[in-house]
């Protein structure tokens, strides 16, 4: 049974393609790492990089995981992720409604 005290935590990172996102998600929901992973394909992204300014499609990826995974969450994607310097941020929520906190923390439970 997980912690029903161990907070929710949100972490969003973008990739440069579907595929990447799909692929990166899958390992961390199978390792029980995330709960979920929302990818929303297609957005655009304005930043400068090396001196250059650029534009590019990117895919936005929210991943849900829980205060006692985070760092290992990280970690992984961190090894995972194809770009040099990802974008990992991490949020943590308000409020989650229990019974869909409950089933996270239950997802990802060692």
């Amino acid at each position: 049974m997980a912690d029903r005290t161990d907070p929710i935590r949100l972490i969003y990172t973008t990739f440069g393609t579907l595929e990447d996102a799909e692929r990166c998600g899958g390992v961390l929901v199978e390792r029980r790492l995330a709960a979920c992973v929302n990818i929303l394909p297609r957005m655009i992204s304005i930043y400068e990089w090396q001196g250059e300014l650029s534009r590019d499609e990117e895919v936005a990826m929210w991943v849900k995981t829980r205060a006692g995974r985070l760092a290992a969450t990280l970690e992984a994607l961190s090894e995972l992720h194809p770009y040099e310097v990802p974008a990992m941020i991490t949020l943590a929520p308000e409020a989650v409604n229990a019974p869909y906190a409950d089933w996270l923390r239950a997802q990802t439970a060692s």
